[in-house]
């Protein structure tokens, strides 16, 4: 499976039909189209000089370029390596730096900062797009052939594709390097969980810098049309309704804010089929919230750019949660995917009991796992061990082995010698009617070793005291476990991914591990 060849199908056999349907630019292309920019692009490269496995890095927002580079890396072996533009000017270096690029394709409105990258490698082809370009883009294509490059042949399978940065939520990003075969494999897995249909319309709501561009190449590998869209909770809703809009991947938060828009079921919503979320844990209000207020069924997706999805709490599952039946497994994120085997694991690698309160560590054995990190043999061997790829993030399960994550390794709170879990006091918090998002992690504290603090994010035009959001967690927790502290602020600092970065929360608080004094 070669995935650059993804456009090519649907062009030989419906060639009118819309592909892409760019928002943030008022552009759309059909599958013809984009396949003949995809051979031009394709051997445009080629003729720079660049050989299979050169990087081609990518810094723009979401657009029809930004997929046409995608496809055109991969039919004739070249890696491409996105860059997230929301990044400060030395963590962007070094991601830049960390890959190597031949070449350097960006947005006109990312100018300044890719003069700045290439400064110290004269040697990086530059390619820029976009109004206000210099059009080097458009003239590559211009200058090449439509005829299928001959390399096209021998790439696919475990060639390496793509390197997908980490959202760097415990430290410094790190590249995951995908194959075309790894990809694949997680595209069967969205495949049958999502039951994607040909009459889908995807919206990709995510940044095409990250993993979930992986679910948008997956619905195009169906012939479906994606839209692309820089996402805002308001444009969201009118393009679910003006372009009939059948799927979207709803990382946590976005979900919440669909909902707490103005005048939210005035929009016509009916087109919806299935919506996914995750990306973070779930509120259980919310999810109930969201089953009631959205036309169509809901999945939830556990993932990590290292194996994209590996488990799915199904549509039957939330439907028959509404129905009083399992209710709990709201709060879980469902059971291994098709392609992916998932195990819980003490220190030790030993699986611990599925008994619904014993924790371990998941470990995921999946064709869709990275083959490494980039550049990373050291960080490679810590997480891929004997075929297990071990996840960092902490779990119990049940009898039937739905897993329900209790917190990221690093996140979890000791105080007083007890293990407290920061996810389940976020989920007491979010049972006060006016918080919209919180971030609960330890602090230091002279007699306890850690105490419990949160930060919130109110709702629009909402009000509550620490004194209201401490009495509400308390409702639901053990004495231990509510918060100390709160703190209150307009919005959470979050990965690329929409994971709340709690380490740039707590760190203020600690310094290099110690306690503050």
């Amino acid at each position: 499976m070669n995935l650059g060849m993804i456009p090519a199908k649907t062009a030989r056999l419906a060639p009118g039909r819309e592909a892409l349907i760019d928002i943030p630019n008022d552009r759309r292309m059909t599958y013809g189209e984009l396949d003949e920019r995809v051979r031009r692009l394709a051997n445009g490269l080629v003729g720079l000089g660049l050989a299979k496995g050169d990087r081609v890095a990518v810094l723009s927002r979401n657009c029809i370029e930004y997929m046409e580079l995608y496809f055109a890396c991969g039919r004739v072996g070249l890696i491409a390596q996105p860059l997230n533009w929301r990044l400060g000017e030395v963590e962007l270096q070094r991601i830049f730096d960390d890959g190597e690029p031949a070449a350097l394709a960006y947005s006109a409105e990312y100018a300044d900062q890719a003069a700045a990258l290439v400064r110290q490698a004269s040697d990086v082809h530059l390619l820029s797009f976009g109004v206000d370009s210099d059009g080097s883009y458009e003239k590559l294509l211009a200058g090449a052939g439509t005829e299928e490059p001959a390399r096209s042949a021998e790439v696919g399978g475990h060639d390496p594709m793509l390197i997908l940065y980490t959202g760097g939520t415990t430290g410094q990003s790190k590249g995951a390097l995908h194959t075309h075969h790894s990809l694949f494999a997680g595209m069967i897995n969205q495949t049958v969980a999502e039951r994607v249909v040909p009459t889908d319309v995807y919206m990709l709501t995510g940044q095409m810098f990250h993993i979930p561009v992986g679910l948008a190449i997956n619905y195009m590998a169906h012939g479906c049309p994606v839209v692309l869209i820089n996402f805002d909770a308001k444009l969201a809703l009118e393009v679910i309704q003006r372009e009939r809009v059948s799927a979207f991947l709803g990382i946590t938060t976005m979900l919440n804010w669909m909902m707490a828009v103005d005048n939210f079921s005035d929009y016509d919503l009916s087109s919806l089929r299935n919506i996914q979320y995750g990306g973070g844990p779930m509120p259980h209000s919310v999810v109930q919230a969201a089953l009631a207020s959205l036309p169509c069924t809901l999945i939830q997706g556990y993932g990590q750019t290292e194996g994209m999805t590996m488990s799915f709490l199904s549509q039957e599952d939330h439907a028959r949660a509404l129905e009083g039946i399992h209710p709990e497994r709201l709060d879980s994120c469902g059971r291994e995917g098709f392609m992916t085997t998932i195990n819980v694991v003490d220190p030790e690698g030993k699986p611990v009991p599925r008994d619904g309160k014993t924790p371990g560590e998941i470990v995921v054995r999946s064709e869709a796992n990275m083959i490494g990190y980039w550049r990373r043999p050291d960080l490679t061997a810590q997480t891929l061990r004997d075929g297990w790829m071990w996840t960092g993030d902490v779990a119990v399960w049940d009898e039937e082995g739905y897993l329900f994550i209790v917190d990221r390794a690093k996140d979890m709170i000791i105080s007083g010698g007890e293990n407290i879990y920061s996810t389940q006091v976020e989920a007491a918090i979010h049972e006060h009617p006016a918080v919209l998002e919180s971030a609960v992690f330890g602090v230091p504290d002279p007699e306890w070793g850690e105490a419990v603090k949160a930060v919130v994010v109110l709702k629009p035009g909402m009000q509550a005291s620490e004194a209201d959001i401490i009495a509400t967690a308390a409702q639901h927790l053990a004495s231990y476990q509510k918060p100390k502290s709160v703190d209150f602020v307009d919005s959470l600092p979050k990965a690329p991914t929409g994971k709340i970065l709690k380490r740039v929360l707590r760190d203020p608080y600690w310094d290099k591990g110690e306690r503050k004094v």
